[in-house]
């Protein structure tokens, strides 16, 4: 029997990544966007996101994949994932008015007996609400991560399915195409699923904040809390794969939007979610950890400091910027100049007027006064901390993500700052710090 064709309709992160596994699966994939320049750049191989083993993953597969702009396309395709991403404001709101396009402009050239699967993240009552036959009308909970998206979307721990009757079995060719990547399904109805979305952010969002706050109390009783983190993980109630490493907030855009969909909700409802609201004003006080370390130790006395900051994308190995707490610090040094260094964000992302672009996190910290490290990018572990004191001019190191190690960065005669412990003073000529 002939595999069913898979198409995604939506080429950003989401829909690249999701189909892309797809194709490693073995389905034969239509990969539409309703932008023909973007399509365009798809078909001569240039990818506009930024994953590890995306681009291999792509070209070894690249016989099973069809790049289309035209929705007609889509029509011999037994199922369709709506897979494009979702903006969000300031504030985690959704726009859904792109999704809603996208899904209008699909549904014409469909099949009617096509299995149409919404993967981006919508709020409870969205798919519901969708004009298709309810027995081909499915959600599906994506769970990719920046910087880990090929890895998730190849090897997924279970794939969570909204349907109108969670009792009837899937078409064929759905099932078929789930069971193929060998984890437990799970269907359940529509609004479950759009909630079981929210649920597995909001958890997250709970150990995020957990980790932030006792780090930071970690920070004013001289405790250390990455000391603390082993014996953490070694607790089953708790787990090796807690989210327990403190960071600037949270970021990213996904748990943001998910804790603002709990407080809409909730005040539409007249739930209680103070516990969220909680989130969110830690979130914003964890945010603002560089810039009140940058400006209690130079920039309130020095008006001229020349900052130089490595890293714009919100994490590691992706390109992604959305919520980044590296744009959010820059916004805040307008009157300062910067350096700056990201190995995949090109620095006119940061609107800095005052900004130079540097080759090198090296060149980025010639004669600067203060450095940041703002995404702890694999090469910045390798910089050697002699080398860093020798082109600074000041002496302030900023490292929230641990990339330095606090007793080697001292030891040169600079003054250590990162998350979940107190400062590291650099060693005096006396011997003590």
């Amino acid at each position: 029997m002939t595999a069913p064709v898979i198409g995604f309709a939506g080429m950003t992160h989401l829909g690249i990544n999701s189909a892309a596994a797809a194709a490693a699966r073995g389905y034969s994939t239509v990969w539409f966007d309703p932008d023909p320049a973007r399509v365009g750049r798809l078909k001569s191989g240039e990818l506009p996101v930024v994953e590890p083993g995306l681009a291999e993953l792509v070209k070894t597969h690249r016989e099973r994949i069809r790049h289309e702009s035209n929705a007609k396309a889509l029509g011999g395709c037994a199922v369709v994932y709506v897979a494009c991403d979702v903006p969000t404001d300031d504030r985690g709101d959704s726009d859904l008015s792109s999704v809603q396009r996208l899904i209008d402009t699909i549904c014409a050239s469909l099949a009617r007996d096509a299995a149409l699967v919404v993967l981006c993240q919508v709020p409870p009552g969205f798919t519901r609400a969708l004009d298709w036959p309810a027995a081909q009308r499915y959600y599906q909970v994506e769970t990719l991560v920046f910087g880990r998206a090929v890895e998730r979307a190849m090897h997924p721990e279970r794939f969570i399915v909204g349907c109108a009757d969670p009792a009837a079995p899937l078409p064929r060719a759905y099932r078929g195409f789930l069971e193929a990547f060998g984890c437990p399904v799970l269907p359940m109805r529509y609004e479950s699923a759009e909630l079981a979305k929210i649920a597995i952010n909001c958890c997250l969002a709970a150990s995020v904040t957990v980790a932030n706050t006792l780090a930071e109390l970690s920070e004013r009783i001289g405790a250390d809390w990455n000391e603390i983190v082993p014996a953490l993980l070694l607790d089953r109630r708790i787990g090796e794969h807690a989210y327990l490493a403190p960071g600037l907030g949270i970021a990213g855009g996904n748990l943001e939007r998910d804790l603002a969909t709990v407080l809409c909700l909730a005040g539409e409802t007249g739930a209680e979610a103070g516990l969220i609201r909680s989130f969110v004003d830690n979130s914003h006080h964890r945010r603002d950890w560089a810039l009140r370390t940058l400006h209690r130790e130079l920039l309130s006395a020095k008006p001229d400091a020349v900052v130089a900051v490595l890293g714009l994308a919100y994490k590691e190995n992706t390109d992604s910027i959305r919520n980044s707490p590296s744009i959010a610090l820059i916004r805040h040094l307008k009157p300062w100049r910067l350096r700056i260094h990201d190995p995949v964000v090109p620095v006119r992302a940061a609107e800095h007027p005052r900004a130079t672009a540097c080759a090198s996190p090296l060149e980025a910290v010639a004669q600067a006064d203060a450095l940041a490290v703002m995404t702890p990018w694999p090469e910045y572990r390798q910089l050697n901390p002699a080398e860093l004191a020798r082109a600074m001019r000041g002496r302030v190191v900023v490292d929230p993500y641990r990339v330095f190690e606090a007793a080697a960065i001292a030891a040169v005669g600079l003054d250590y700052f990162t998350l979940g412990m107190p400062p590291r003073r650099a060693a005096r000529k006396d011997g003590h710090a």
